[in-house]
């Protein structure tokens, strides 16, 4: 056996005595293992448990989730971001009822096919809950792998992930083992081979088979080529207010949040006079100058100007909702989560 042939039989036992007590593992089932990695997928542990325990809450099976509103997934999901996750989830959870008689299938290829779910996502699932033999190759998992084999190939390279998977599949526990060496992997790469400072090898359970470790390579591996750096983008956001009504409207049903509701907003930043240009005249507005608010995407930073406009008119452009509607029935994207909460500190005045 080599050393690397180890690994499943090092873990599995560590992660069993010492894994977190997160919801997801408590109650155990196909959906919440779904439910968990979607919304786990670019987003921390902490700021998942309490969507999680809210969603469940409202939606505790694929059926209910398969019948809610869009807006009212929209608003379940609203802070999370990275949108196109929860319609994905509806979708998939459509085909579920349609095809699986609403269960989700215990086979990597079948869900595979849904979607939303990608190679990564479908191997946790068929892992976890199904105890099938299948790596889920992320960030974490590559991290780990390349530390232990000493690899230096570049992670960022697709070519790289399926070399990776391809040694996991090689090795790869069924049953019970293959949910347990799963989140073992994960557990592992989130508390122990971490991605950001020095990591605790000295608690690590597979140290003795790990040629980082042996090399004192830890600094160096894994290598990861830089992204491209994001494109920035000027907008003047308003919070263009009629009496204790705000305005919004829908953005395009394609691309950058698609069909999501938003404030009011033009491209570039906008002095006060050109604000005016575009909408007092015709409303006689009274205009306050805002904080400046930065949010940042995968590809596009957005530096936000903005305004808080007292307007003497309706303008029909705009659909117009109070404070506790945009509180409790219309989902923002955490773009605009600054001027949100100015809008909803404004009633506490």
């Amino acid at each position: 056996m080599s050393l690397f042939e180890q690994l499943p039989e090092l873990l599995v036992p560590w992660h069993r005595a010492n894994k977190r007590d997160l919801p997801w593992r408590v109650e155990s089932s196909p959906y919440h293992t779904w439910l968990s990695e979607i919304m786990l997928q670019q987003t921390r542990i902490e700021a998942v448990i309490p969507y999680y325990y809210r969603f469940l809450n409202e939606l505790p099976t694929i059926e209910s989730l398969a019948n809610a509103s869009e807006e009212r997934l929209l608003k379940l999901w609203e802070g999370l971001g990275y949108y196109s996750r929860v319609r994905n989830l509806k979708k998939a959870a459509l085909l579920v009822m349609e095809q699986y008689d609403g269960c989700l299938p215990a086979s990597f290829d079948q869900l595979r096919r849904l979607p939303g779910i990608g190679d990564y996502t479908a191997g946790a699932i068929a892992s976890m809950a199904f105890g099938l033999p299948e790596p889920a190759v992320d960030g974490n998992v590559l991290r780990v792998i390349t530390r232990i084999t000493g690899n230096y190939a570049d992670i960022a390279l697709s070519a790289t992930k399926k070399e990776i998977t391809e040694l996991l599949r090689a090795i790869y526990p069924s049953g019970d083992d293959a949910g347990d060496f799963t989140e073992g992997l994960m557990e592992l790469g989130e508390t122990v081979c971490i991605p950001v400072g020095t990591p605790r090898c000295e608690n690590c359970p597979v140290k003795k088979i790990c040629v980082a470790y042996r090399d004192q390579l830890t600094e160096q591996l894994p290598v990861k080529s830089e992204k491209k750096k994001r494109k920035i983008e000027n907008h003047t956001i308003l919070v263009l207010q009629h009496g204790n009504q705000f305005a919004l409207q829908k953005r395009p049903a394609k691309g950058l949040l698609a069909g999501m509701w938003e404030l009011p907003n033009f491209i570039g930043h906008m002095s006060v006079d050109e604000i005016g240009n575009r909408i007092v005249d015709a409303c006689g507005d009274t205009i306050t100058s805002l904080p400046l608010s930065n949010h940042i995407f995968t590809h596009i930073e957005w530096h936000m100007q903005g305004y808080h406009l007292k307007s003497h008119c309706l303008d029909e452009r705009y659909t117009w909702v109070t404070a506790q509607q945009l509180l409790h029935d219309f989902a923002l994207p955490t773009a605009f989560r600054s001027f949100k909460d100015y809008i909803l500190g404004l009633q506490e005045e």
